[in-house]
């Protein structure tokens, strides 16, 4: 596991906070998904834009009403797995696929905020370290990561996440849209794919 102070921040956030921050991180890692079913017809990237939509929704909006269970068992269906896919994106779809069942259990289970904010703090520069690792043969460790220029912009893009999230003093639907369009408007993932 990679060490960023970032995470002992995180703890100071309040709960809407820390599910802001969790599905910005999933919308970062959605062009991962969708990149990966357009290159293999797997399934629609659509399904789990569709997820990630109602997460946004029951941040933004006052009187939504979802049912996670139901949406849990939406995203099973489209969970792709390294034994049918021979190909490196399979890898970043799959950490999407755990960062949105993480955020999903989540949202059922809200004692579970704490664990999960660092979980998928974690899965995002994990599946960056995989593929700088992949790339260039040289694990990415505590000691090297600063080197490391896309570990790094990960990381910044987390600290300019909780930033904005910690200058909120209540929870800002407003914010939270803005963080949202921003994210989608950019398009770009994690590892530097677009869609």
């Amino acid at each position: 596991m990679l060490k960023n102070p970032i995470q002992l921040r995180l703890e100071k956030l309040e709960q809407w906070q820390h599910i802001t921050f969790m599905a910005a991180l999933v919308e970062r890692m959605y062009p991962n998904y969708a990149a990966f079913c357009q290159q293999t017809d797997f399934a629609e990237p659509q399904a789990y834009r569709q997820l990630l939509d109602c997460v946004w929704e029951i941040l933004t909006v006052k009187s939504a009403k979802i049912d996670f269970e139901n949406q849990l068992e939406k995203l099973e269906d489209i969970i792709p797995t390294t034994e049918e896919f021979d190909i490196y994106l399979v890898y970043p779809a799959i950490d999407a696929c755990v960062a949105m069942s993480t955020l999903i259990h989540t949202l059922l289970d809200r004692d579970l905020v704490m664990e999960s904010v660092l979980k998928i703090s974690q899965q995002s520069v994990a599946s960056v370290a995989q593929l700088e690792e992949a790339q260039t043969g040289v694990e990415v460790t505590d000691e090297n990561q600063k080197e490391i220029e896309s570990v790094c912009a990960e990381w910044d893009v987390q600290w300019a996440i909780f930033r904005a999230l910690k200058e909120a003093t209540e929870r800002d639907v407003e914010m939270i849209r803005g963080i949202r369009n921003e994210l989608r408007e950019d398009g770009v993932s994690n590892l530097g794919l677009s869609i």
